[in-house]
């Protein structure tokens, strides 16, 4: 049974929304403008090197982002549940600042690598904490919206990015966009108030001598494996994806230096994104979250092929191909984002749900860090991104065997 608690009142509840909006949103310009700004601060910072030791430096920058989300997410979540959801989404939003804003004055290509690592490890926990706060506190009967909503903050970023990249040709310039995250997080440190439903669930642990649980207790293992790989499987698609499309495009342009192209393919694939992500939660409540999921799956992979294996040339059916598969996408982030919290109790929700959003990362980072190579072994980044879509089959597998919904409860 749901514990009751106060509800906070609706002005309350929609600054807070507006902030881990915000906080999200700042996540995905972050994740975006290092693909979309990589070509030329390769360019700078690796001059005189040969391609081969380029792309590779490329591949371990993308890789490094990723392996700092999968930190980010999976610690932060042990953080939360131990201390609470106020100051682990404050900290987090100021972590992505920071480190975004360090970037612009990165002096070598190791330097960018150790400061993505720490604006993923910001990244991921923004991810996480956000996604927590509002299955807590948002009320019930539209949370799933609320949810929905809320995933499509990346796409949004990924869209501001893309705008930021349009217009700003120096990449040092376009990364002090780091500055708004970190004013972010200072309002959000006084606007924030703690989660009731973590307040009770500690005074519950400490009123009673039973043993602390673990999110690997028998009682949750099924829905950590089960949403580890439905979670994982759409991640590390996505970034595969998303991370090395700036550089397909590239390879495709060839009468100008792509930043236009570039531009523009990340802003159609943020509108698809954000499309999906905003509707998510209306289309699973209209046919299910399972339904929903296993047709997310389905369509990635069939519209993947389509784009890296059918386009030679960037035409309007090129452009219309990476606005679907986003929009497939962001539907998927939405009814995840809102299914994955509600598997498990209070008092493993953030770290098992961490586990879930990140675990995946593992695998995302080696894909991403490896697609490098791939690219020219397998003859280009299509057949390369395309070999990897194969993972949306396992993620459709999985989704199958998945439960249809919990409702968030605190029963075992």
């Amino acid at each position: 049974m749901t514990p009751t608690h106060t509800p906070h009142n609706s002005v309350y509840l929609y600054l807070m929304f507006a902030l881990c909006f915000l906080g999200g949103v700042f996540g995905g310009v972050a994740s975006t403008l290092m693909s979309a700004y990589l070509p030329v601060v390769l360019k700078e910072l690796t001059s005189g090197a040969e391609q081969s030791d380029t792309d590779r430096i490329g591949a371990i920058i993308n890789a490094a982002y990723l392996f700092g989300m999968m930190f980010g997410g999976i610690l932060t979540g042990f953080f939360s549940d131990r201390f609470g959801r106020k100051i682990a989404a404050a900290l987090s939003i100021a972590c992505l600042g920071l480190f975004t804003l360090l970037t612009a004055f990165a002096q070598d290509w190791q330097t960018v690598v150790a400061l993505r690592f720490m604006t993923g490890f910001g990244t991921g926990s923004v991810l996480l904490t956000s996604a927590v706060m509002i299955a807590e506190e948002w009320p019930e009967r539209n949370r799933g919206v609320a949810l929905g909503i809320l995933s499509i903050t990346i796409p949004v970023g990924i869209f501001s990015a893309g705008l930021i990249t349009y217009n700003i040709s120096s990449w040092r310039s376009g990364f002090l966009i780091g500055i708004a995250p970190l004013a972010i997080a200072a309002l959000g440190y006084v606007v924030f108030e703690e989660s009731e439903r973590w307040k009770q669930d500690k005074a519950k642990i400490q009123s009673v001598t039973s043993p602390k649980m673990s999110i690997f207790h028998a009682s949750v293992s099924r829905d950590l494996l089960l949403g580890s790989v439905i979670y994982g499987s759409m991640l590390i698609g996505l970034w595969a994806v998303f991370s090395w499309l700036p550089s397909w495009v590239q390879t495709l342009v060839q009468d100008s230096d792509g930043q236009k192209e570039r531009g523009l393919s990340m802003i159609l694939f943020a509108t698809g994104g954000l499309t999906g992500g905003f509707i998510s939660g209306w289309v699973s409540r209209m046919f299910g979250v399972k339904r929903t999921m296993l047709v997310c799956f389905a369509a990635t992979f069939t519209l993947t092929f389509l784009l890296f294996k059918l386009n030679t040339n960037l035409s309007i059916v090129a452009y219309a191909e990476m606005a679907m598969i986003a929009l497939f996408f962001g539907m998927s982030q939405g009814v995840l984002n809102g299914y994955v919290p509600e598997l498990f109790p209070t008092a493993v929700r953030s770290a098992a749900t961490g586990f879930c959003f990140n675990v995946g990362r593992v695998f995302t980072a080696s894909v991403v860090f490896f697609i490098g190579w791939l690219e020219v072994a397998m003859g280009g980044f299509g057949n390369a991104l395309f070999a990897f879509s194969f993972v949306f089959l396992i993620g459709l597998v999985a989704a199958f065997f998945a439960k249809e919904k919990n409702l968030i409860s605190d029963e075992l």
